[in-house]
């Protein structure tokens, strides 16, 4: 897990998720196939959150990109498509999203039919115009965006909460101390 997913996890743990970070989704070759990926090993979802609560599974792809012009947004889809294929391609988000969910309840991680949402986290968005057309195809699509707004709210709110010996709570800490008091 990088550094940036192990940030995402610790924020959503805060919110009452269990994470598998890297999960691999057991594609069965006929599922392989449905999908045109006859060879594929099995699929890897950066993070994948649980809360027994609301028996709600989320689908969690993190792209930091903050050195680079950052996720891009063109002729209605996440540029390039081929790096974000669960966003770009219904037919291997149903197949992997559908098996994700038999997977856990198979090993008793969710109760039965649980809620699967797809979500990208997103460090650097290339423009507002992109992040406007993004949030809106994203929740057309019934799927979550959290851009870098997301990652502030959270990380200041972690920074107001007793000490946790955790790097994202730390660093939190250290760079909004301070800030907001007269």
């Amino acid at each position: 897990m990088d550094a940036f997913e192990s940030l995402v996890a610790t924020l959503l743990r805060r919110e009452g998720y269990w994470i598998w970070p890297s999960f691999k989704v057991e594609l069965t070759k006929e599922e392989k196939r449905a999908i045109g990926r006859h060879s594929s090993p099995r699929w890897e979802i950066d993070l994948v959150a649980y809360k027994g609560s609301t028996n709600e599974v989320l689908a969690v792809e993190c792209k930091s990109f903050l050195n680079s012009p950052g996720v891009g947004f063109r002729d209605g889809c996440l540029d390039p498509p081929a790096r974000y294929k669960l966003f770009s391609d219904a037919k291997l988000r149903e197949v992997v999203l559908r098996r994700l969910a038999k997977q856990l309840r198979e090993v008793g991680a969710c109760a039965p039919k649980p809620k699967i949402e797809l979500w990208l986290v997103a460090g650097h968005i290339h423009s507002s115009a992109d992040r406007q057309a993004m949030a809106s195809h994203f929740t057309r699509n019934g799927w979550r965006l959290c851009d870098d707004s997301w990652l502030r709210e959270r990380l200041v709110t972690a920074s107001k909460a007793g000490y946790e010996n955790d790097v994202a709570h730390v660093v939190a800490k250290l760079l909004l101390k301070g800030i907001g008091k007269a």
